[in-house]
């Protein structure tokens, strides 16, 4: 289920899930998001944050409606706006499963963009690093004792890689990435775990959180 306001763009998208091998339907709002949603449960809702009547934030809020009544539906926000405050109560909903936000401008190949598609339909969680990196602004202070590394570390777990992609992608050894793994929960008072979804929650969690470390993370 596809919500976006942008004739042309809803269009353009459609078409191009389409070809990917998604079955679609399309909606222009939030509110006929929802109420397509509660007629047919679809298996992944995609939809925008700034829709009508006042193009504020009324998909984003229709989305974390839906989750509050399917915590398991498995949504995809698909925008140019990053609102923090939704982002973070929609990220940690549902125990942190099967959820995204991604931004348009930073799609650049359409097939990892289908393929992150299907890995949150399946469960799995993707957040834009700059998603994360908004959020880390709000809470500056912990993250003034990470190291420059660390922060790197953090940027690619936040987008869902494992270690073994992460060691891959900076070209460091595996144990290293475990180090600096640690060494990011060590410092930011989070539990670690080698579980890719629980360590995405468990940093939007914190981020979120307006008095200290994540707590009550659930199994996610």
């Amino acid at each position: 289920m596809l919500a976006e306001d942008s004739v042309l763009l809803r269009a353009g998208l459609t078409g191009l899930l389409e070809r990917l091998g998604f079955e679609v339907a399309s909606v222009p709002d939030g509110a006929a998001l929802t109420a397509a949603v509660r007629e047919s449960v679809p298996d992944l809702v995609v939809t925008d944050v700034r829709m009508p009547p006042a193009y504020a934030d009324e998909g984003l809020r229709a989305a974390l409606a839906l989750r509050a009544t399917w915590p398991a539906l498995p949504i995809v926000v698909l925008s140019q706006y990053i609102e923090p405050d939704g982002a973070a109560e929609l990220l940690t909903s549902g125990g942190g499963r099967a959820i995204g936000y991604l931004l348009k401008d930073r799609i650049v190949d359409v097939d990892d963009f289908a393929a992150t598609l299907r890995r949150v339909a399946a469960g799995g969680t993707a957040v834009d690093p700059q998603v994360v990196a908004r959020l880390l602004r709000r809470r500056a202070e912990p993250l003034a004792a990470l190291s420059p590394r660390e922060r790197e570390v953090l940027a690619l777990i936040a987008e869902g890689l494992s270690n073994a992609a992460i060691m891959r992608a900076l070209g460091i050894s595996e144990p290293a990435v475990a180090k600096h793994v640690r060494g990011i929960f060590t410092k930011l008072g989070l539990p670690s775990d080698d579980d890719t979804n629980r360590r995405v929650l468990a940093v939007v969690a914190y981020l979120g959180s307006g008095n200290g470390p994540a707590t009550g993370l659930g199994e996610g």
